[in-house]
């Protein structure tokens, strides 16, 4: 047999064990490449081990429900600045209109006092969430509003909202906290503490506030024309709008449910405290952000899911929780937090940018394959 011959069958075996190989991974297998994208999943695996190892306390049932009743609060904050995010914009203002939410449910459920009448009104436990949702949703509106009809640029606008929310929680409060939520049953209004202490199959109800939260969202995403309007306007905005797209009210209506998730969150956390203060939520918006970033959206709009978001903050809540049982300063768990966030954007950076030069690409060769025909 010849050397060529030979040459001719290597290659040929080599051929088909790189086909046997596709077909055994798949089509353009990358272990980077998944590495990267699950990275999140990744992330929260190895800090469970991790802090496993590091505590015989960490690794239990109830811990592990205690902590995801804690990530809940962050876990609302994400959801609604995913969408935010999702059309290329940010919200600010959502851990003031935490703060906001918790204390008007606080204000309704010491009673309301009308002088001019004389009477004070202790309105039932349904009525606070709805108004508290409302005044969410409000803040939501205006944000939504300046941003989308006068062209407020989205930083500045939400900006401005954290400190009216935060200015109008502390001037409803002169600066203190509203305590003893419980209500009283001959008053009709108990039932406040359900959200913060009642559990369902030993499930925290803030959890399960969260996880239907969660899947309304994702449903609104993945399954309703509004959805496929959100990622166009954040892919871009100018053509989604020439194809029809109602770029304006999608921009509204993203600020507003995001507003009535951090009303949400203010409630859940309100109800596990059994109070409620005007300084609440303080910094939480950077949680918030750094959930949605560590999730693998990208911050210029257009890439995201839910599923991603929620566990990129079950990887900030696992993380702070893991630190705290270890003994770790609450000064090293800011720096931590903050390396976090920094490296999630150092990899979507990463992500996002492999992927564009491979669709740029694409034209190119289709130009260069038409010059030579």
């Amino acid at each position: 047999m010849s050397n060529s011959n030979i040459g001719v069958i290597a290659m040929t075996d080599t051929g088909t064990i790189h086909k046997r190989a596709r077909g055994l991974f798949g089509n353009g297998f990358d272990l980077g490449r998944l590495l990267l994208e699950g990275r999140a999943f990744f992330a929260l695996i190895a800090i469970i081990i991790t802090f496993s190892m590091l505590s015989p306390f960490y690794f239990s049932t109830g811990n592990f429900l205690i902590m995801a009743s804690h990530v809940a609060i962050f876990g609302l904050l994400a959801v609604g600045m995913m969408l935010v995010i999702l059309t290329g914009g940010i919200d600010l203002s959502v851990g003031s209109t935490l703060g906001l939410a918790g204390v008007v449910a606080g204000f309704l459920m010491q009673g309301v006092t009308l002088e001019g009448l004389g009477v004070a009104l202790y309105p039932p436990v349904w009525v606070v969430v709805i108004l508290t949702c409302a005044v969410g949703a409000l803040v939501g509106l205006v944000n939504g509003v300046l941003i989308a009809v006068f062209k407020v640029p989205a930083f500045v606008a939400t900006l401005g909202l954290l400190y009216v929310a935060r200015g109008v929680a502390l001037l409803m409060t002169d600066g203190l906290t509203y305590n003893n939520l419980g209500g009283k049953p001959e008053l009709g209004n108990t039932g406040f503490d359900w959200l913060g202490f009642n559990r369902v199959f030993d499930v925290p109800i803030g959890v399960l506030v969260l996880a239907a939260v969660a899947l309304g969202a994702s449903l609104l995403l993945n399954r309703t024309a509004f959805g496929r309007w959100v990622y166009s306007t954040g892919g871009n905005a100018r053509a989604a709008e020439l194809s029809g797209v109602p770029v304006k009210r999608v921009t509204v209506l993203v600020y507003v449910l995001s507003g009535i998730c951090a009303a949400i969150a203010g409630l859940v956390l309100s109800s596990q405290l059994t109070s409620a203060g005007p300084t609440a939520g303080t910094t939480y918006e950077l949680t918030a952000i750094a959930a949605v970033v560590i999730g693998g959206a990208a911050l210029t709009g257009g890439r995201g899911n839910i599923r991603g978001t929620l566990l990129g903050a079950f990887v900030i809540g696992f993380l702070s929780d893991g630190l705290v049982i270890i003994g770790v300063s609450s000064y090293w768990q800011t720096v931590f937090t903050g390396a976090v966030i920094v490296l999630a954007v150092l990899l979507n950076s990463i992500q996002y940018s492999h992927r564009r030069p491979s669709s740029a690409a694409k034209p190119k060769t289709s130009a260069t394959q038409g010059s030579k025909a």
